[in-house]
């Protein structure tokens, strides 16, 4: 796993800035007044951060952008990075801000100047997620992680205190970017579920069921995706168990660690893209290290199904019939919308055994999603108002875009079947929805339901505000968010 730089919080000592090798950072606020430890950094430079600050580059500056101060005079280290950040800076913007100074440190050892910056925490948060780069495949690693990280508070045990989440936040995300990130042949369900075992060195109880598993349970329409691979379908139960005697919260994902389409074989052009067709089993293993580094006060269980969807003579063919472990029949029409097939199965499994308290469902569901709301926002399809709420102000107070979608029995007009209980997609009209309505089968009159459709924000061609391109582990702050404002205490 990509391991996060090892920060640590130490107190003011003007006497050290001079001899500062790499990169020194420090927030200034639109009115351009400076600390101590500015204004010491302004005077070793002979005024050189008052003339940049005074300079109409840094005016017309946005807020959580940063600028560069280039091998100064007068001090050892190579740069000067001032990020622009008001006095009572939202959350959003203070990660933002951070996430600036991570796209510049560049593996470099880094001295941020934080003095009594109230956002610290989130500052630091923002520069540890963007400081990240996938490169477990790179002969010759053009990016060096052997800096270290400093952070000179002027009350360092308060920001201590105000960062004791980042590093387990961090890790969570930094698990679901690797393994969205990692090439189909690398993670193999097989291996995926080897790095999901080996979360139980956290606490966590990690249980693998096989195909004989799945076959006994009735899981036959999750094992229908995967039957023309020659790599094991597999689900994976995690629970971390740190509340009282509550039902759970259930997290289920979509694990396709590769997908061709199986006989309904995509286009060639953009499917090595496909890689990251687990990302909602990625985003749910995310969360369940964070609760763990963290030692949550809830109860969750996370049920990933790992598939691999390949077109083979075994592979199930359009106009097949199977049978659910609900009981209900689907006809296949298009093999390519396989991910239902998983999570269905895999949802009704977490509500038979584990009598959740509630339940969500992640998956790199449909390409219909991204037409909708591009690459800024997931799509949010629910039966609970309240617990949809909760969700989005989660989303939105951690900066990660989620959009309710609607549901409604009128789509379930599509899924209609002539030999079957239902159809596995409803045509290319609101196919987000009718995706949804298809889950929704699968969910228990009185169990209060989410499902996240986060084809469009799993992972993007270009950089985003705290990830460069590639995984975002979009998701792992809003569920943790969610979890700590609602299942906890």
């Amino acid at each position: 796993m990509t391991a996060p730089t090892e920060f640590s919080i130490v107190g003011t000592d003007l006497d050290i800035i001079s001899g500062v090798k790499g990169c020194i950072a420090l927030f200034v606020t639109e009115d351009c007044r400076l600390d101590r430890a500015g204004k010491q950094v302004d005077r070793l430079t002979g005024g050189a951060l008052s003339r940049l600050l005074d300079s109409e580059a840094f005016g017309k500056l946005e807020t959580g952008k940063a600028v560069a101060l280039d091998w100064p005079s007068g001090i050892a280290a190579e740069s000067v990075q001032v990020a622009k950040l008001p006095n009572r800076a939202k959350p959003v913007d203070a990660r933002r801000a951070g996430a600036a100074l991570g796209k510049a440190r560049r593996g470099r050892n880094l001295l941020v100047l934080a003095g009594g910056l109230p956002s610290v925490g989130d500052a630091l948060l923002g520069l540890m997620l963007r400081d990240y780069a996938f490169i477990d495949h790179k002969s010759d690693e053009s990016r060096p992680r052997d800096g270290q990280i400093t952070v000179m508070a002027s009350r360092p045990d308060t920001a201590l205190k105000k960062t004791s989440a980042v590093r387990s936040l961090t890790e969570g995300v930094f698990f679901t970017r690797d393994l969205v990130n990692a090439p189909s042949n690398v993670l193999t369900t097989v291996e995926f579920a080897k790095r999901l075992e080996a979360l139980g060195e956290l606490g966590l109880d990690v249980e693998v069921l096989d195909e004989d598993d799945l076959e006994k349970k009735g899981m036959r329409t999750l094992l229908a995706v995967g039957q023309g691979s020659d790599s094991p379908s597999k689900v994976v139960i995690m629970q971390w168990k740190g509340g009282g005697d509550e039902a759970p919260l259930a997290l289920v994902g979509k694990g396709v660690v590769f997908d061709t389409g199986g006989i309904s074989m995509k286009p060639a052009s953009g499917m090595e893209d496909m890689t990251m067709d687990m990302g909602g089993a990625g985003v749910v293993a995310g969360v369940m290290r964070t609760l763990a580094l963290r030692k949550a006060a809830a109860n969750v269980v996370g049920i990933v199904g790992l598939v691999e969807n390949m077109p083979d003579g075994r592979a199930q063919r359009p106009g097949d019939v199977v049978r659910s472990m609900k009981g209900d029949t689907v006809e296949v029409i298009n093999t390519d919308a396989e991910g239902r097939l998983v999570l269905c199965d895999a949802m009704w499994y977490a509500q038979e055994r584990f009598k959740p308290s509630a339940m969500v469902d992640l998956a790199t569901l449909t390409g219909a999603i991204i037409i909708g709301l591009g690459h800024e926002n997931a799509g949010v399809f629910s039966n609970d108002d309240g617990f949809c709420r909760a969700f989005l102000n989660a989303a939105e107070a951690e900066g990660e875009g989620a959009w309710r979608m609607p549901l409604g029995a009128a789509y379930d007009r599509a899924l209609k079947s002539d030999i079957a209980d239902m159809k596995n997609v409803g045509g290319r009209p609101a196919g987000a929805v009718t995706a949804a309505q298809f889950l929704k089968r699968f969910v228990k009159d009185d169990v209060p339901w989410i499902h996240l459709d986060i084809a469009g924000v799993a992972s993007t061609k270009s950089e985003t505000a705290l990830a460069p391109k590639g995984a975002s582990g979009w998701g792992v702050l809003a569920l943790n968010r969610l979890i700590a404002d609602r299942f906890e205490g």
